[in-house]
């Protein structure tokens, strides 16, 4: 059951005054990204922080009044200039001037009458809004403020801004927070009391409370003592759910596995390579795990051709000489097809029996595949998200092997161990995580880290060139192809766009093939799984020399020969998918080279990113670039699969107080595990409040 105390933040936004039908569904879009579903909390707003402030103090004057500075200056009205007649696109102006000089006042659509009764001639305003320079002007359109001076008096000085959604205005979005604020209860402290003694932080409602009332910019910035409170608290909240799905896991019990090594040496003896040291000690390291009666949870990180696949392969094969089955799991079906092309071959000679498992119509075949799934008889299932859904049974689970975890949250990992009494768990990303994320994301997780790549790879060569050198580009490619390479060539989007101005692989395949004929083929997400198949194996076997496709070869296709990697318009394209698509070459003994074909000019980010794949091909090093230009979110994709990103703290500035609520949660569950004491108590009110109840009823689950 959710405290009582908190049920006045749980009900909707509607319950506030002035906030009928329409407001109501725009902070839901504000809050949510959805109009869609239930309405947002009177506690999602509460929670909704200023970016910036209105400093009303900063009263310069229009002579010096900077560009882009938002400002409030104290003027004459001077006259109106409506637009001429029939001409609604053309602004209405109201010039007005102080002792230093001239501003006009710029606004489109407007009602003349009430612009009149707002700035009547020879009458002193104060304005307040940002100051832009036309043709040598300077303007303020759509004041925020228009005030007399008396009604001045009335304004704070210091005010904060929020961010805002299309047909809300501040006023109504800072009107609305204030309301939700009048609501908040008067709430327990659950943070640690020396920590808080030592930071100097006030309760989370003081903290709260100032940064929504701000006495100066610097107590809206994340390094101000309340917004660090604020990241404590909701980071704590998800190290205590993370350390709470651990801490279920390990109590449900696994099983000590104990396997002589038949399998894996017969494995090993079928490799064309030996393992490197870095394999073996992860190896070791899964061993160790596997051997104790509890279940294994880990995340095994390692830079694309790190050889995760090998390691995965053995931790099966493990699993199956002790009796039980395993299955490996992928985000796509082409990347799974590729896993169970790159271990049937090594199972068969084992005498593992491995299958395929793809979604799609119930056909007479995979009813069989599923009757043996569920009687035991494949040992290791190899597929999609398919495997999991309700209507597949294993006989008798004992891995999961998960690859590219970052598509996947805690739930689907909750739901993978339910697939059998006992399952041990292995989620496995060639994606580098930096270190705040791994502790963000995956902290009731151990994590195994792949170093250095198999023998025998070289280094990429990264260069980037302007989109208008195409034809250099393509008599490159020409001569290459003379010399017998390969390569990948990709663009953003599927097909023509007329919101974006980019070339799409079917564009490129058809302008490619008129230099290169037949030599050009096409694989793309919207393709068929045949067509898809048929298009990667005439890439495989030689046929086709260029491959034009979309990021669906980001992830684990393998074709070694391929030596070249062209990405168009690589300024749209973020780090760490830049870096995975450079990784799809450079997996044999040949010279590889990767080229950023750009759109010039290029913005401030995307030079620096291209700077970054030029100088380096360290993924964790790219990681953390990536984070610190684009923040968690998009790192790792949680903007668009709906798992939990933060509205209170930031990965980038509050990486130190990550660190803190993740040891305060381990001793707290160490010493507390019930959440039962008085801390405990508070605790939990601390979980209902940043949406993390379901860590709740696992405690309450036992």
């Amino acid at each position: 059951m959710r405290p009582a105390i908190l049920n006045p933040l749980f009900v909707a936004v509607s319950s506030l005054d002035g906030v009928g039908p329409k407001i109501e569904k725009l902070l839901t879009r504000l809050l949510t990204g959805r109009e869609d579903g239930p309405p947002a909390r009177v506690g999602d707003l509460m929670l909704h922080l200023p970016h910036s402030i209105i400093d009303r103090r900063h009263q310069p004057g229009i002579a010096n009044a900077v560009e882009g500075a938002v400002v409030t200056l104290k003027v004459r009205v001077e006259r109106h200039q409506p637009p001429p007649p029939g001409r609604s696109n053309v602004p209405y102006r109201v010039h007005v001037h102080d002792e230093t000089g001239e501003l006009a006042l710029v606004f489109f659509h407007a009602r003349a009458e009430w612009l009149e009764k707002m700035l009547p001639e020879g009458e002193t305003r104060y304005v307040s809004g940002r100051i832009d320079w036309f043709g040598g002007r300077p303007n303020m359109v759509h004041p925020d403020h228009m005030v007399s001076e008396t009604e001045f008096a009335d304004l704070p000085l210091v005010e904060p801004v929020y961010p805002v959604t299309g047909g809300l205005s501040q006023k109504i979005a800072a009107r609305s927070i204030r309301a939700a604020l009048e609501r908040l209860p008067d709430l327990p402290e659950w943070g640690e009391p020396r920590l808080l003694e030592r930071e100097g932080w006030s309760s989370f409602n003081d903290a709260l409370s100032r940064v929504h009332h701000p006495r100066d910019g610097l107590d809206i910035e994340p390094a101000s003592p309340a917004r660090r409170r604020l990241a404590y608290d909701e980071l704590l909240a998800g190290q205590l759910a993370l350390g709470l799905v651990r801490q279920s896991m390990k109590k449900r019990g696994g099983r000590a596995r104990t396997a002589k090594g038949t399998l894996e040496a017969a494995i090993r003896a079928a490799l064309p390579f030996s393992l490197t040291e870095s394999q073996e000690q992860v190896l070791g390291e899964i061993r160790a795990d596997l051997a104790k009666p509890e279940r294994m949870l880990r995340l095994l990180q390692g830079d694309v051709g790190a050889g995760k696949t090998i390691v995965a392969l053995l931790a099966m094969a493990a699993v199956v000489e002790d009796g039980s089955q395993a299955a490996i799991m992928a985000p796509t079906e082409i990347l799974a097809r590729q896993h169970f092309q790159a271990i049937a071959g090594l199972c068969d000679k084992a005498g593992i029996t491995a299958e395929l498992v793809t979604g799609g119509p119930k056909t007479k075949a995979r009813q069989e595949i599923d009757q043996r799934l569920a009687d035991g008889s494949i040992q290791i299932a190899v597929g999609t998200h398919a495997l999991f859904q309700e209507s597949v049974a294993f006989a008798d689970l004992g891995l999961a092997v998960i690859d590219e975890q970052h598509r996947f949250g805690v739930h689907q990992r909750l739901a993978i161990s339910a697939k059998g009494t006992a399952t041990d768990i292995v989620v496995m990303t060639a994606t580098p995580i930096p270190r705040t994320l791994v502790m963000t994301f995956f902290g009731d997780m151990d994590v195994s880290q792949l170093t250095g790549k198999p023998a025998g790879r070289r280094p990429v060569t990264t260069t980037a060139m302007a989109m208008d050198r195409m034809d250099e580009l393509v008599a490159r490619i020409g001569r290459a192809i003379e010399r017998g390479e390969k390569l990948f060539w990709i663009c953003p989007l599927v097909e023509d766009s007329e919101e974006l101005p980019v070339t799409s692989v079917e564009e490129r395949t058809a302008s490619l093939s008129q230099t290169f004929g037949d030599a050009v083929g096409m694989v793309h997400g919207r393709m068929k799984t045949a067509e898809k198949d048929a298009a990667m194996d005439a890439f495989r076997g030689g046929a086709v020399k260029i491959l034009v496709a979309t990021t669906v070869v980001e992830v684990g296709v393998d074709v070694p020969d391929a030596t070249i990697m062209v990405i168009e318009h690589a300024e749209r394209f973020g780090l760490a998918q830049l870096h995975q698509l450079r990784g799809r070459v450079g997996r044999s003994d040949r010279p590889s080279s990767c080229v950023l074909l750009y759109k010039a000019p290029l913005g401030e980010i995307a030079r620096a990113r291209i700077n970054i794949m030029r100088e380096t091909d360290d993924g964790l090093k790219i990681a953390e670039e990536d984070l610190r230009l684009r923040g968690e979110g998009e790192v790792l994709g949680t903007r668009q699969s709906g798992a939990p990103g933060f509205t209170l703290a930031s990965i980038v500035d509050h990486g130190d107080v990550l660190a803190m609520a993740r040891d305060d949660a381990r001793l707290l569950l160490e010493t507390d595990p019930q959440l039962a004491g008085p801390r405990g108590e508070a605790l939990r009110v601390l979980l209902y409040l940043f949406g993390r109840d379901q860590a709740v009823r696992l405690i309450r689950s036992g």
